[in-house]
């Protein structure tokens, strides 16, 4: 079915605005036939990385949000009571930064290089 542009971009005006938007392109450095030799080429360094609270933690903007990433991890058992404790003496002394730099969207694709 073919279909001219303006058309499309009536039907479609939110699609028609990502494809043709400069945000939300992905180039493609390269192509492999052989799909094991893909699966090889491509990053392990996150392979079977599970976050801890600390990475949770580098993704919060604000106090409110990193206390209720502690709060949860603790109420699930994931953290211990006194860990959740120390960390919220460090978040109350030193700020939501004093765990790191903010994780921002994307980043361990950037990470791993894809990104």
């Amino acid at each position: 079915m073919e279909m001219d542009r303006e058309r499309f971009r009536k039907m479609f005006p939110n699609l028609a605005k990502e494809i043709e938007g400069e945000k939300n392109k992905v180039t493609i450095s390269s192509v492999r036939l052989d799909s094991e030799e893909g699966e090889k080429a491509t990053s392990k360094r996150f392979d079977g990385y599970n976050p801890d609270v600390v990475d949770f933690l580098r993704r919060c903007d604000t106090e409110q949000q990193a206390e209720e990433i502690i709060a949860y991890l603790e109420r699930r058992g994931e953290i211990s009571q006194q860990y959740a404790m120390d960390l919220r003496k460090q978040l109350k002394n030193k700020g939501v930064r004093s765990f790191g730099p903010k994780k921002e969207d994307a980043y361990y694709l950037r990470q791993a290089g894809f990104k």
